[in-house]
């Protein structure tokens, strides 16, 4: 049979202080703010857009877009 579900996609917002502007090697990792899981990525865009220009005068904080649906089936 066919597989014909569709794959669940994920993705995660967070940010916090890094150690380097260039890296993302965060000096807190306990401390690193969760925005959120999103289903699309638009809205984790949304997301980390709003966190990224809320802190835009910290050149120390950073927000990424983490994959998660990569992390959890590497062979999608």
């Amino acid at each position: 049979m066919e597989e014909t579900e569709s794959k669940q996609t994920l993705y995660l917002v967070m940010g916090g202080r890094v150690t380097d502007p260039r890296s993302v090697t965060f000096a807190d990792p306990e401390s690193i703010h969760v925005a959120g899981v999103f289903s699309s990525n638009d809205a984790a865009v949304d997301a980390w857009r709003a966190n990224a220009q809320r802190t835009v005068d910290d050149a120390e904080m950073k927000y990424v877009i983490v994959h998660l649906h990569k992390l959890l089936d590497p062979s999608a």
